[in-house]
């Protein structure tokens, strides 16, 4: 501000003194440097001077502590609201707690409470609220700001794009803990032709995720136009603002809490990303190097041999929505039938399709596969093996009876469970059975409760209260067995104990 104002005192002898071409251009580079209206900026080259007084403004109190406290004891009476609701209320208030005998108010202060604004009133009370603990209203995050200035995208809003227009999102791989880091996985799905590309993140980082977008856009046949997303700070800061600003691609963003919007790449986060990958956490370099080789091989199988269903219209009726879809195809086959797509990218693709032999391209995702499930589930102390690649010729025997097994995905398969372990420690009514047994005999209607609690008091302090878990467990059996002898006898109780085994 006091290089503005020193910029208008210089510039206001030489626009007074010189001609209309003059003025005209010194008023321009005025209106650049300071940004000022035009209108304004002229007026204050007329006069001379910025327009505004020098100095720290007065202090003005209008107010004193009586209108203060009075003040506090109706915001605190309304329930403590903000300034804005109460500034209406505070006369009806004010005039009830009078009729009930609550409040005495002299004129003068009566007069300043009305008087007083929404903007003076929360003034008064900041200090009041603070020491009263209200919570302070959240700032926005840095990103809200990155937020407003990228455009909203719906799902209706795509119509028809050419190829190179592509939805993006992130896939985290944490498992059933979202606690710590670990790898995520980077999708981007093509509009037009269904084009699906994953790459693996170490981290959520925004530098990091350029870095990995340009690798992706140099695999992409076709190139990358426009980049749609949804809110989540990864993406909606300003390296990636600036990123699709220099390669000139649309950054675009779904509406918040709206995955719909993001339809086209949300499905294939589970057709392709979770039904290759699975659930389990990943965390390493180990384990994004793997998924980076998982992900060569799968990027060339679902894009060239996997065909896939495209949305052509739907229309609703009443409460049915009828949806129409194209006929199955591959996205390779759609990038070919498509007449935006260039001549080189058709040349291109027919090159890469012509080497590619898809049980081959199946068996090395088969092998990264378990490769990551020996990682995952390898113990932390150990090291995750990289398993030996089957010959094609066996690979393709197993093809003809695999579905015999299953589930052959081994990112799909659960994970095997540790075999359960006996009692290890000694049980605490060992010595009381007996004792127990007999009291409960006598007593059937007993409940576990009544039965520990007199075993407390024949014996203090050597049953806690926390072992009443173990005596429901011994009771609830002692009581299926004798509902057992009185439906079918002693006999068939004693020869069931003989023939179950030992725990």
């Amino acid at each position: 501000m006091a290089t503005r104002d020193e910029l208008v005192v210089a510039l206001a002898a030489r626009y007074a003194s010189g001609n209309r071409h003059e003025r005209g251009r010194i008023l321009d580079e005025f209106v650049a440097v300071s940004g000022l209206h035009r209108k304004h900026a002229m007026r204050l080259l007329r006069a001379g001077q910025s327009g505004r007084q020098s100095g720290p403004r007065p202090a003005r109190r209008l107010y004193n502590e009586a209108v203060r406290e009075a003040l506090i004891v109706i915001w605190e009476a309304s329930d403590r609201i903000c300034g804005k609701r109460l500034r209406p209320l505070v006369p009806i208030l004010a005039e009830s707690m009078e009729r009930h005998g609550h409040l005495q108010l002299a004129p003068e202060i009566r007069t300043g409470l009305l008087a007083m604004s929404a903007a003076t009133i929360d003034r008064i009370l900041r200090d009041v609220r603070e020491r009263a603990g209200v919570r302070k209203r959240r700032n926005a995050p840095p990103s809200a700001a990155i937020r407003r200035s990228v455009p909203v995208r719906t799902f209706a809003d795509w119509g028809d794009p050419s190829p190179g227009f592509v939805e993006a999102d992130l896939v985290a791989h944490s498992g059933p803990s979202a606690k710590g880091s670990y790898v995520q996985t980077l999708t981007l799905t093509d509009i037009a032709t269904g084009w699906t590309e994953c790459a693996p993140l170490l981290v959520r980082e925004q530098k990091l995720l350029t870095e990995v977008l340009s690798v992706m856009r140099q695999r992409m046949p076709f190139a990358l136009l426009g980049f749609d997303t949804d809110n989540d700070s990864v993406f909606m800061n300003e390296t990636v603002r600036s990123y699709c600003e220099e390669a000139g691609l649309v950054f675009t963003r779904c509406r918040p809490y709206r995955k719909n919007d993001q339809a086209w790449v949300e499905q294939k986060n589970g057709a392709v990303v979770r039904r290759a990958v699975g659930y389990r956490r990943y965390e390493g370099l180990d384990a994004a190097a793997a998924l980076a080789r998982l992900y060569t091989s799968l990027r060339l199988f679902v894009n060239f041999f996997q065909p896939s269903f495209k949305l052509a219209s739907k229309a609703r009726d009443g409460a049915k929505i009828k949806k129409m879809y194209h006929s199955p195809a591959t996205p390779f086959q759609r990038l070919l039938t498509d007449t935006r797509t260039g001549e080189d990218v058709r040349i291109r693709v027919q090159a890469i399709y012509a080497t590619l032999d898809p049980v081959l391209l199946l068996r090395e995702i088969r092998v990264a596969q378990e490769h990551l499930v020996e990682i995952a589930d390898c113990p932390a102390t150990g090291e995750a093996t990289v398993p030996s690649a089957p010959t094609i010729e066996q690979f393709l025997s197993g093809l003809r009876t695999a579905w015999k097994e299953g589930e052959v995905r081994p990112t799909n398969k659960p994970k095997t469970k540790a075999p359960r372990r006996g009692r290890t420690r000694v049980d605490p009514f060992v010595t009381v059975t007996a004792r127990v047994r007999e009291w409960f005999e006598a007593e059937p209607w007993r409940t576990s409760r009544e039965l520990f609690e007199r075993l407390q008091e024949e014996r203090p302090g050597v049953f806690p209260d926390g072992q009443l878990r173990t005596l429901q467990r011994r009771l609830k059996e002692w009581r299926r067995e004798q509902a057992h002898k009185l439906v079918f006898g002693a006999e068939a109780v004693e020869e069931q104990a003989s023939c179950s085994p030992c725990t």
